[in-house]
C-alpha cells in the first residue's frame, strides 16, 4: 500500500528471508566467512545460533546464492520436533525422495544411492535444519548418522544446523560429543549495534529505490534501534508499521516522535509485547497472567492505553477503507473511458 506513494519498487521489509536484501554487518560477514571455511572442507556440520529473527537463514540463502546452482542440491528441515525415524523421513521427503512406505533400512538405502548419484554428477548436497534446538538427541542422531555416507573423497552430505541460543548449551551436553566432534565451524549471530542498524535500515530501503523519501532523523534510528535490540526482524516489522503509518497520515519524515508513536501502538499489540523495554501493564501481572486486583490504577492505565491506541487506529482504517472503496470506482471509469474510445 505505501510503495506507492513512497515510489519504491517492493516492500523494504518484508518477513520472507530474501538473499536480496541481504546486510552485510560484521557479525554477518563473519559468519559467512566461517561458512565458506566450512564448505571448504566439504563435510561434517556447521553450526549456526542466534536469536529468533537474527537472519540465520537470510544468511544461509545469501550463501546458496553464492554457489553454482547447477552443482547443488538442497534441502531445508523445518519441522524439528519430530522423533528419530520422522526425522530421516523429513529429510527424504526433502529431498524428493520416497518417504511413506519404506522400512527405516530401505529409507537409508534409498538416502545413500540418492545421495551417491548426487555426487557422481559433481553435485553438492546440503540439508538445512532450521530450529535445531528442539531436535531430539536420537534426532541428532540419525542426522549424525547420515554423514557416515562417503565416497572415496568426501562425505556425501553436508549439514547446516541452525537454532537459537539455547542450542549452544545443548551441543555441550555429554550425549552430543560425538555430534560435536564433527562440528567443523560454528558461529553465534548477534544483534546489530546502533550504526549497523542505521545501515541495515538504508540498505533495504535502497534496494527498493528509496531516493531519501521518507527522510529519518538522527533520534529516529536510535528509537528503532533501542526498541528493536537490533534484532532484524523486529527492525522489519517496526519499519513496516512504520511506514505504513507515514502513507496514512502523509508524512515524509519521521522523527523520534513518529517512531515513538508507532511504538507505542505495538506495545500494546500481543504479538509484539516480547520486545526489548516493554514496560508496564506486562510487569504487573500475576503468575496467571492476569492483572492484580488490588491495583486499580493499573487498571485505568490500561483502559487510557487502549483508547490512545484507539483514537489512533480510527483515521487510519477510514483512510484504508477509503483508499480500497475509491480504488475499484477509478478502475470501472477508466475501463468505462477505453470502451468509449473502442467504439
Amino acid at each position: 500500500m505505501y510503495e506507492d506513494y513512497y515510489r519504491f519498487s517492493a516492500k523494504p521489509f518484508q518477513l520472507n528471508p530474501d538473499p536480496r536484501f541481504f546486510y552485510g554487518s560484521k557479525g554477518h560477514r563473519r559468519a559467512m566467512a566461517y561458512l565458506d571455511y566450512g564448505l571448504s572442507l566439504g563435510e561434517g556440520f556447521i553450526v549456526i545460533t542466534g536469536e529468533v529473527g537474527a537472519g540465520k537463514t537470510t544468511l544461509v540463502r545469501n550463501l546458496f546464492r553464492q554457489l553454482d546452482a547447477h552443482n547443488l542440491v538442497a534441502a531445508q528441515l523445518v519441522s524439528t520436533q519430530l522423533d528419530a525415524e520422522d526425522t530421516l523421513r523429513s529429510v527424504a521427503a526433502s529431498f524428493g525422495l520416497e518417504h511413506e512406505g519404506p522400512t527405516k533400512s530401505a529409507l537409508l538405502k534409498n538416502l545413500e544411492d540418492f545421495l551417491g548419484a548426487a555426487s557422481r554428477q559433481g553435485k553438492r548436497a546440503l540439508l538445512v535444519v532450521d530450529e535445531a534446538q528442539n531436535l531430539t538427541p536420537r534426532a541428532v542422531e540419525e542426522l549424525r548418522m547420515l554423514s557416515n555416507f562417503q565416497n572415496s573423497e568426501r562425505s556425501l552430505i553436508q549439514t547446516f544446523l541452525l537454532g537459537q541460543p539455547e542450542f549452544r548449551g545443548i551441543l555441550q551436553s555429554p550425549d552430543m560429543q560425538q555430534l560435536r566432534q564433527r562440528v567443523v565451524a560454528s558461529y553465534h549471530l548477534g544483534p546489530l549495534d546502533a550504526d549497523e542498524t542505521r545501515g541495515y535500515i538504508e540498505h533495504r530501503l535502497r534496494t527498493v529505490g528509496w531516493q531519501g523519501n521518507p527522510g529519518f532523523d538522527d533520534a529516529a534510528f536510535t528509537a528503532l534501534h533501542r526498541f528493536t535490540g537490533g534484532i532484524p526482524r523486529r527492525l522489519n516489522t517496526t519499519c513496516d508499521r512504520l511506514l505504513l503509518f507515514g502513507f496514512l497520515e502523509e508524512k515524509g519524515h519521521f522523527g523520534e516522535a513518529e517512531v515513538n508513536e508507532v511504538i507505542s501502538d505495538l506495545r500494546n499489540e500481543v504479538a509484539h509485547q516480547d520486545f526489548h523495554g516493554v514496560t508496564g501493564v506486562n510487569n504487573h501481572l500475576s503468575a496467571g497472567g492476569a492483572p492484580h486486583s488490588e491495583d486499580p490504577a493499573l487498571l485505568t492505565l490500561r483502559v487510557e492505553q487502549m483508547e490512545r491506541s484507539i483514537n489512533r487506529i480510527l483515521p487510519i482504517v477510514r483512510k484504508i477503507l477509503y483508499t480500497v472503496s475509491e480504488r475499484p470506482a477509478a478502475d470501472d471509469d477508466a475501463s468505462s473511458g477505453h470502451s468509449d474510445s473502442a467504439h
